[in-house]
């Protein structure tokens, strides 16, 4: 498994803050934890790290929040999802590290972006194509490095749905996709001794994560959680970027 302490630094923080996301407040801020850890490793290696630890997180969601999921904007996201899913798969052989890096951080940056427009128009349109398009983004984002949060909530932030709602229909879209991802992962070697260990390793931080992110649902101000969040997220995804090009260019 790694070893190195400055790997730690970077990943136990991101795992908490992951479950602090997953537990109480949507799980789009997932994204941060490939970022972080791609400082010391890999992003591909910190994609196969993070994704049985989701899965794990995944769990303890569902328990508390399946019950406020909308059904009906699942119907519209998940089978698109899934084809994004399938495209993230048979391409993933033609991206390199430096690809990958320069994607997250573009990512990152543009979920930041959506974040400060503020407030939002309901949206308008064919709520079909727009879910389907925008949960078909989020499988494949979601199968490279995790980050299927941001369009995810590209689609649903603007129906300014209640606080339950938002967070039940994400932790049922992202336990399918997560879970879904096993098999793609599986069959691409992703997933080596070294990385199943290390999410081993840093699995017992999961319940912790979630707990204090169920905890704080309704006693914490989500603007403070995510003002934070954000502002390491863009610091990350900056750097991400910086990296990814110097490297291409």
């Amino acid at each position: 498994m790694i070893q190195d302490p400055l790997f730690y630094l970077f990943a136990i923080p991101a795992v908490l803050i992951t479950g602090i996301s997953k537990g109480g407040f949507g799980g789009g801020l997932g994204l941060l934890a490939v970022p972080m850890m791609a400082f010391v490793i890999s992003p591909v290696q910190a994609a196969a790290i993070m994704l049985p630890i989701l899965c794990f997180m995944d769990i303890f969601g569902v328990l508390r929040f399946r019950l406020y999921a909308s059904w009906h904007h699942l119907s519209i996201l998940l089978p698109s999802a899934l084809a994004g899913i399938v495209i993230g798969t048979f391409s993933f052989h033609y991206l390199n590290d430096a690809q990958i890096k320069l994607m997250i951080g573009v990512i990152a940056l543009a979920f930041v972006a959506n974040y400060l427009r503020g407030k939002q128009q309901v949206p308008t349109g064919n709520p079909l194509w727009r879910g389907g398009f925008w949960g078909m983004i989020g499988g494949f984002t979601s199968f490279g490095v995790h980050a299927g949060g941001a369009p995810l909530n590209i689609y649903l932030l603007p129906l300014k749905l209640e606080k339950s709602v938002f967070v039940g229909t994400t932790v049922i879209f992202f336990t399918t996709v997560n879970y879904t991802k096993l098999i793609p992962y599986f069959w691409l070697g992703q997933f080596t001794e070294d990385n199943l260990l290390t999410a081993l390793v840093l699995a017992p931080l999961v319940p912790l994560g979630v707990y204090m992110g169920s905890y704080l649902h309704h006693r914490m101000d989500d603007r403070w959680f995510y003002r934070s969040c954000y502002l390491l997220l863009s610091l990350a995804g900056c750097k991400l970027m910086f990296d990814g090009l110097n490297a291409l260019l």
